[in-house]
């Protein structure tokens, strides 16, 4: 029952996350899907960082891009995770150039996991902060945590 609890409160947060995402995801066009893995790790109470590798698909074909960077939370995370994945909508004024996602972008982010979990991340930033990431689906992870915050994504576009 506890795990149930714990899932459905997830859900919900995510769905609040989702419902007030950024007003530019709204108004931009989507220009793409930003797949990634996250490396395992530990909540350190009030914040943790996790390495990510993650690739962008441009809307209507294009070649893949690569990027690096990390993760972070400031705010109530506590537990561990495997590694897990996320998949954002990629929104922009229009087309983007090759390298266009590297850079800085925050915002909310809540998850919570008991063997299985979900969670969302709705950020903003990039160059110039125009570009929207908006959760196409919720984060999949295992492991025991329980996290909502500031999330800060740092991307770092390593090529084609």
């Amino acid at each position: 029952m506890k795990n149930w609890v714990i899932s459905a409160g997830a859900i919900a947060l995510a769905t609040a996350l989702l419902a007030a995402g950024p007003a530019e995801a709204r108004s931009g066009i989507k220009v793409g899907a930003l797949n990634c893995r996250v490396a395992a790790g530990v909540g350190m109470i009030l914040g943790s960082s996790k390495r990510i590798a993650c690739r962008f698909h441009p809307a209507g074909g294009g070649r893949v891009e690569h990027y690096t960077g990390s993760i972070s939370r400031l705010g109530v995370d506590i537990g561990f995770t495997s590694k897990s994945y996320m998949t954002w909508a990629v929104f922009a004024g229009g087309k983007t150039r090759p390298g266009a996602l590297a850079g800085s972008y925050g915002g909310a982010s809540a998850e919570a996991t008991v063997g299985v979990g979900l969670g969302a991340n709705v950020l903003v930033g990039g160059f110039k902060k125009t570009i929207a990431l908006q959760p196409l689906s919720v984060q999949g992870q295992q492991g025991l945590d329980i996290a909502a915050g500031i999330a800060g994504l740092s991307l770092h576009y390593t090529g084609r």
